[in-house]
């Protein structure tokens, strides 16, 4: 099989991840892996392609900034895609993440309709059909069960400054992304996955392969030479993002700060340097990095991973908190519950930082290695990488036999 996957980014964050993971197990077992990836690219096993350079991307800004097209620039980008995907002639193309200023909606599904062949969309958010908003459920609005219009999250990303476009967004988007041969769309939760049978693209095949990670990077690796690194108390707790926003509960961070046990640091992991700086006593920051031994280690040596997440579908920090033996502790947002069970962690109302306090407290009463044991187990057993890539070929090769 020839299998090329359209992602933002390759082989960095959730999503880059993740197509990286499934490109390595094509190649392990003798199939030809291609990524075609928007703005991030760190080494990979697979065939990349770039689309697009800086200009297109910062054009591509522009006009969602402006007019609120977020998906409709990056002509140019677009079209020289297609010429590369003619070349490479897949059997199959796999689409994670569309948006991210580098792909014309508009030109890549006239190009998929025109020249019909499998395709499988991994869904990591809600943006495909909503008019505007990648997690609508941040501002409570079901505007795209029926049509969006006067979005109430158009100043967040994509961002638009002036323009609300949201209603004609969501109608070509509908027009578009509608009347494909062949597809079959992946959610990594429930969650979204429910959604996902609501919304304009309910005919399509809708199915749940959940996220997974290398569980040979992340696993429990406790070091004290890392807690002397970052001079970090015996007792931590640990957050983790890849973009650190009101929406990933930075601030509630800095509430919980005032009420919890001064004994327990507060690490915060993927701040930016200006973050850092203005962190409160006893609340410690790291910038993004790729170190995965030194991030396995951090988790490792963590009371607990607290996740006060406002929007999220199957955040991987969960789950590589999980690989790491340490419980999870996150807010009831999208799927990001279902990423934990009672042995693993605890789920806590949005919002509700005093329960964040009183559910570090439970877990630290709980005997550390078993509970260890425990979320290790659910990692291996919930959401191992080579479970979910061995899936996705397998629907991979469902597909290209229905040819």
């Amino acid at each position: 099989m020839k299998i090329l996957q359209i992602n933002t980014s390759v082989n960095t964050g959730s999503t880059g991840r993740i197509a990286e993971d499934i490109g390595r197990m094509l190649i392990k077992k003798g199939h030809k892996s291609y990524i075609a990836y928007g703005n991030i690219n760190n080494n990979s096993k697979s065939d990349t392609v770039k689309i697009g350079n800086r200009i297109d991307f910062l054009f591509h800004v522009l006009k969602s900034r402006l007019f609120d097209r977020h998906g409709f620039g990056s002509a140019n980008a677009t079209r020289s895609l297609i010429i590369q995907i003619g070349r490479i002639d897949p059997d199959l193309i796999h689409l994670h993440n569309i948006h991210g200023y580098y792909l014309n909606s508009r030109i890549l599904f006239e190009y998929l309709k025109k020249k019909p062949r499998p395709v499988v969309w991994t869904f990591h958010d809600c943006w495909p059909f909503t008019g505007h908003c990648s997690h609508f459920d941040f501002v409570n609005c079901y505007k795209w069960q029926a049509e969006c219009h006067h979005c109430p999250n158009v100043h967040k990303y994509p961002k638009s400054l002036i323009v609300d476009n949201s209603r004609n967004n969501f109608r070509q988007k509908k027009e578009l992304y509608t009347g494909l041969e062949n597809v079959t769309l992946v959610s990594p939760s429930e969650w979204l996955a429910g959604f996902l049978r609501e919304s304009f693209l309910s005919d399509y095949e809708i199915g749940v392969i959940h996220n997974g990670i290398d569980l040979e990077k992340f696993k429990p690796a406790y070091d004290k030479i890392i807690m002397s690194k970052y001079n970090l108390k015996e007792k931590y707790i640990l957050g983790v993002a890849s973009n650190w926003t009101e929406k990933k509960g930075i601030s509630d961070f800095i509430k919980l700060r005032g009420i919890l046990d001064w004994h327990i640091d507060i690490l915060l992991i993927g701040l930016k340097p200006e973050q850092i700086s203005s962190l409160p006593e006893g609340v410690k920051g790291i910038s993004r990095t790729e170190n995965t031994d030194e991030i396995a280690m951090l988790y490792s040596g963590a009371e607990a991973f607290v996740n006060p997440t406002y929007v999220d579908n199957f955040p991987t920090v969960n789950i590589e908190a999980l690989a790491c033996g340490t419980p999870v502790i996150t807010y009831n947002t999208g799927g990001s519950s279902e990423t934990i069970d009672d042995d693993t962690g605890i789920v806590v109302g949005k919002g509700n930082v005093k329960g964040l306090q009183s559910a570090v407290s439970e877990l630290m009463l709980k005997d550390r290695q078993s509970l260890a044991d425990k979320c290790r187990n659910r990692a291996e057993v919930f959401c191992n990488s080579k479970n979910m890539c061995e899936k996705y070929i397998t629907l991979y090769e469902k597909h290209i036999k229905a040819c």
